[in-house]
């Protein structure tokens, strides 16, 4: 065995005994930011990261038990260990929240897969880390990704007619029909059987992509697939993003080799391979803690069928996580998520004498896999928070009754408001839905003259994910 060689074994054997130590002194954290389109996600990687580095003490972060009993020493970020991934843009987001002059914005969502990696160091209390060292430092990896893409992992379970079975008869819903006319149309004139026609399907698969960006932009709809149709990246143009659901059983055997059929049903397969089954298993699996970001007060206002289908996708996609308990031979081998937070994210748009409704009403969207998760062993909790405040809470008399009420600047809006929003606090059925609808608006970030963010929970968020790890 040669020098070299045996130097490279030995850095390697190394390296992995190191991430070994590591799991087995709960020094490593990996968490899984999860939400759709719009559910928050970069914003809360920003608020985390601003309030652990510059924001990190026990006024921000009184529910934060390692801040409370002042053992944080300094949190930064560190260089990750994913060179491929592009590194999380911290300081364009913050920027967009936090800017030199102007009105504040929201950070763009999320284009491409991201990554980060923060060294929290703190002081030990307890346990086989105090007996090592008085200071010890945990590593907390986050991955950010295009909420769009999640959609996906339900397809891995899927065959084309499968998938086409589900897809195509939501088409057709009232939600969805004016937008998907013309190409229904398309597809109904469409001859399967036919010898393929390279343009005829790039035409409707066109179709379908601008179909699916419209009903992105105009709703909040989530069984959107697939979702790089949304969300591209450097996919655009490639035959495997060429393909659309049809209407009609698809019989596998009864397929005519170089038909139209065969082409969508070659695509969807290759799409599943090259595209969905490598972002899960390269960025979905071993992942430690869970924190599924919900914007439930959006899909409200859109009414009793967009609820229901956001509460089918989410349970959809939990389904693609590795859960259970996490003992100390686990968390060396085959680690599991142990703890998931259900969160219902933006609560400062409502008043807080309804966040316990909002925080309900999740629960109740999440409950059938809440309990096969709990059964398995994980820790569930369901939250209502904001990582960025949005609102002032403000009390106003109208009649000699007191309300509570929420100041702010609706999104695109010029001026402020005091408005006056009650979330139910369970899931309605069809008849139970007011006649009239839900509007909850959507806010503008709080200009911040001091330059630091304000939240709701986010410490309660950090103490249910990380304190015990911080210990």
């Amino acid at each position: 065995m040669s020098q070299s060689f045996a130097k490279k074994t030995f850095k390697s054997i190394k390296g992995k005994a190191q991430k070994a130590l590591h799991r087995s002194l709960d020094q490593h954290v990996k968490l899984a930011v999860t939400g759709l389109s719009g559910s928050g996600k970069t914003a809360f990687i920003t608020a985390l990261v601003k309030h652990l580095t510059t924001q990190a003490d026990d006024k921000n972060l009184p529910f934060f038990d390692v801040m409370r009993e002042h053992r944080h020493v300094a949190t930064k970020v560190v260089p990750q260990e994913a060179l491929k991934v592009p590194t999380f843009n911290y300081t364009r987001a913050l920027n967009s929240l936090l800017p030199s002059d102007g009105m504040p914005t929201w950070p763009a969502s999320t284009e491409r897969i991201n990554t980060l990696r923060l060294a929290i160091k703190y002081q030990s209390n307890a346990g086989l880390r105090g007996h090592f060292s008085p200071q010890s430092t945990l590593y907390l990896d986050i991955i950010d990704y295009p909420g769009e893409w999640l959609l996906d992992l339900p397809m891995l379970e899927q065959s084309y007619a499968q998938w086409c079975e589900q897809q195509y008869p939501l088409l057709t819903q009232p939600s969805r029909v004016n937008t998907s006319s013309d190409f229904l149309m398309a597809v109904e004139q469409l001859d399967l059987n036919a010898p393929v026609d390279e343009n005829a399907l790039a035409h409707i698969a066109q179709l379908y992509q601008s179909m699916l960006v419209g009903l992105k932009k105009d709703t909040k709809l989530a069984m959107l697939q697939p979702g790089r149709m949304l969300m591209p990246g450097g996919l655009q143009g490639a035959p495997l993003l060429l393909f659309f659901p049809v209407s009609g059983e698809v019989n596998s055997d009864d397929v005519v080799a170089g038909s139209n059929l065969a082409h969508l049903i070659k695509r969807f397969n290759a799409y599943i391979k090259e595209v969905v089954k490598p972002f899960y298993n390269e960025h979905f699996r071993h992942f430690d803690r869970q924190i599924v970001l919900v914007d439930v007060l959006s899909a409200l206002n859109e009414g009793h069928e967009t609820l229901q289908e956001q509460s089918s996708v989410i349970n959809q996609l939990l389904a693609h996580f590795n859960y259970g308990e996490s003992g100390f031979f686990k968390r060396l081998f085959k680690p599991n998520i142990d703890k998931i937070l259900f969160a219902a994210n933006k609560s400062d748009h409502i008043s807080a004498k309804h966040h316990k409704d909002l925080a309900l009403l999740l629960d109740s969207l999440v409950h059938e896999q809440s309990n096969h998760l709990k059964f398995d062993g994980v820790k569930i909790e369901t939250m209502a928070m904001s990582s960025i405040t949005a609102t002032q809470p403000r009390q106003i008399t109208d009649k000699g009754q007191t309300l509570d009420c929420i100041y702010g600047k609706p999104l695109n809006e010029p001026d402020w408001l005091t408005y006056l929003p009650q979330p139910p606090s369970r899931m309605l059925n069809k008849n139970e839905w007011p006649a009239q609808g839900f509007e909850f608006l959507s806010f503008s970030p709080m200009p911040s003259p001091d330059k630091q963010l304000k939240h709701i929970r986010l410490d309660h968020v950090m103490q249910y994910l990380l304190g015990d790890k911080l210990t």
